[in-house]
């Protein structure tokens, strides 16, 4: 190893630390008392020429470069801090925390130790001291010569609410808009290196460059995001690191709503819609109708958008529009009652906006009376009248169905003495009930008093306000009649059972003096019978069946037999016409019999009636030629 001044020309520049690595005292003052007072860690930086004990080992603290050389058998980093309460030292290579072995040791001073460095041991090395106050940190190149080395990281660093943000080359970085971003890029190398920063690979003016190698951008925007790339480059190559600058802008209400307005009125024209906001809005709506909730928020990144009811996630039925900026809600009822909520998020923050609906409720109402019952006495009343009603506007009643009716009281009404009137009784019964005859009912003058009480008055008194009501009438002035009936017919009809027959008579309407009239006349009076059973021994009667003749053929499908069917009185056992006992199904008088093959038998006639057939030379025929195959085989 070469030491820093020694052995390297003008190599003093080729190391770029931050700016925040001011040069510090190596004491610390103590107070008035013996108790030194708090403070934070503070490491000691030695800009001075690296020590070399000998030829193979080199002793530097940090804030230098050291060059690793082929004779180079150790290398001490020191690194030493103040600060109250004491800081604990640790070590880092690469921003990854240094593993110690054999070979790379912690010393009790806690200076760090590389005994025989090879070329994996290249690389900044950073000596971090924390206490409960906080922490600082310094970093030391231990390089090769040759082409250069950056110190980079690959940290993602998220900021939200600081104005000045500072990282090494290699991070990632989100950040808020107007913060101030200055971009650390820390080279070493011998020969020493020149310095290039570049925005999406183009070469940035050096107005943006630091004294120190880093990159300052003020108050930074959307448009000054991109891909920020420091290059180190000398004879022997060059290097480049990147830091991705991402720009961060919370979500918040959206001012321009053009848009997400006329969002609502595409997605339903007709449906009721509601803007949240963060003091939050208020919407009236009645059941069953729908409504469109709109979340108005901007940010960038695009804000996720989280749907709430009365702060817990929505369970009821619901439909997530446009990229969750719209809510629909259908049909709904009381369960939807409360409060609205859409959580805005991304990296830079969140944003809570609410509205609340009031769901208008159907119920009954009682408030007007029907007309009185009466106009005057002591019994007129007004029954209220029940109506269903929504936001004071009458619906049909169905919609009410399922809340509980008001108690309806009777509601007195026109309790006065009433003026003087005409009192009837009902009608007396007719004198007659048909023929004409008279009824009567009493007639008189009254007054009914407010307490239910009638007073007779004089008939004059009554008959200023209205005519007397007659006392008599005629009634049942229709004719008398009465149906006639004429005797019963002999009993001789068609039988319909054994000895049991109809007989029939004629039914006729006439007045009481014996005048026919019309059947209608009668038609309210109960009509007599006009046919009914009665016995006959002419009905006495049964099918008589004889026995079955002998079957026409012994074999094959042309064999029937017969027997004799007749109708014969029970009594004289003498045949009578059939319809007399078509009361009862009549029996079959002939049937197929011998229903068999004739294959594999003799030829031999089948049937009695072969001479016959072959007198009328029948024989050719295929049926008799079979069943007569004995009489029509002969010469």
């Amino acid at each position: 190893m070469f030491p820093f001044r020694k052995h390297v020309s003008g190599f003093t520049s080729s190391l770029r630390t931050s700016s925040a690595e001011a040069h510090l005292p190596t004491s610390v003052e103590v107070g008035n008392g013996s108790r030194r007072p708090h403070r934070k860690p503070a490491i000691l930086r030695k800009i001075s020429a690296a020590q070399q004990l000998s030829a193979s080992e080199v002793v530097t603290h940090l804030g230098q470069t050291v060059v690793l050389a082929s004779g180079t058998l150790s290398v001490l980093l020191h690194c030493e801090a103040v600060g109250n309460p004491k800081p604990t030292i640790s070590w880092a290579k690469n921003g990854a925390e240094v593993q110690y072995n054999d070979r790379i040791l912690l010393q009790p001073d806690d200076s760090l130790q590389i005994l025989a460095p090879v070329e994996a041991d290249v690389g900044f090395y950073t000596c971090n001291a924390t206490n409960a106050l906080g922490s600082d940190s310094v970093s030391i190149a231990v390089t090769l010569a040759g082409k250069p080395l950056i110190k980079a990281s690959r940290a993602t660093l998220i900021n939200t609410k600081s104005s000045a943000v500072t990282v090494d080359i290699g991070s990632t970085v989100k950040t808020i808009q107007g913060a101030n971003v200055t971009i650390s890029c820390q080279v070493a190398g011998v020969p020493e290196a020149e310095v290039t920063w570049l925005r999406n690979r183009i070469k940035l003016p050096p107005a943006y460059h630091l004294h120190d190698g880093s990159l300052l951008i003020v108050n930074v925007t959307l448009s000054d995001q991109g891909l920020y790339s420091c290059r180190a480059a000398n004879l022997r190559g060059e290097v480049t690191e990147s830091t991705q600058l991402l720009i961060l802008d919370p979500p918040q209400t959206l001012l321009q709503l053009e848009d997400l307005t006329t969002m609502l009125l595409i997605t339903g024209p007709d449906i009721p819609s509601v803007l949240t906001s963060p003091s939050g809005t208020r919407m009236v709506l009645n059941p069953g109708s729908s409504v469109l909730i709109g979340c108005p928020v901007d940010g960038h990144p695009t804000p996720n958008i989280t749907w709430f009811y009365a702060g817990q996630p929505i369970s009821m039925s619901h439909n997530i529009l446009v990229a969750g900026q719209i809510l629909q809600l259908l049909n709904i009822s009381d369960g939807y009652q409360g409060e609205f909520s859409c959580l805005a998020q991304n990296e830079a923050g969140s944003l809570l906006q609410k509205t609340s609906l009031t769901i208008r409720e159907y119920w009954w109402s009682a408030d007007r009376l029907m007309a009185c019952s009466a106009s005057c006495g002591n019994k007129g009343v007004q029954q209220p009248q029940l109506r269903c009603l929504l936001d004071r506007t009458e619906v049909n009643a169905s919609h009410c169905m399922e809340k509980p009716k008001p108690v309806l009281q009777p509601v007195a009404c026109n309790r006065r003495d009433c003026p003087s009137r005409w009192m009837v009784t009902s009608w007396s019964p007719c004198s007659r009930s048909c023929g004409g005859g008279v009824q009567t009912r009493r007639v008189t003058c009254q007054r009914l008093t407010a307490i239910g009480s009638s007073v007779p008055m004089s008939n004059e008194a009554c008959a200023q306000v209205a005519k007397r009501p007659v006392d008599t009438q005629i009634c049942n002035r229709q004719l008398c009649v009465e149906w006639v009936a004429s005797s019963w017919g002999q009993c001789n009809g068609p039988c319909i059972g054994p000895r049991l027959a109809v007989q029939h008579r004629q039914i006729f309407c006439q007045t009481r003096d014996g005048n026919s009239v019309s059947s209608d006349q009668c038609s309210a009076l109960p009509r007599p019978l006009s046919t009914q059973n009665c016995w006959t021994d002419i009905c006495g009667v049964h099918w008589r069946v004889s026995l079955w003749t002998l079957c026409t053929a012994t074999c094959g499908n042309y064999g029937f037999q017969s027997r004799r069917v007749e109708c014969v009185h029970v009594r004289t056992n003498k045949p009578v016409l059939e319809h007399y006992c078509s009361w009862r199904p009549r029996p079959a008088n002939w049937q197929r019999c011998n229903i068999t093959p004739c294959e594999n038998m003799e030829c031999r006639d089948t049937t009695r009636y072969c001479e016959k057939v072959k007198q009328l030379k029948l024989c050719q025929l295929t049926q008799f030629k079979s069943r007569c195959c004995g009489t029509c085989g002969k010469a």
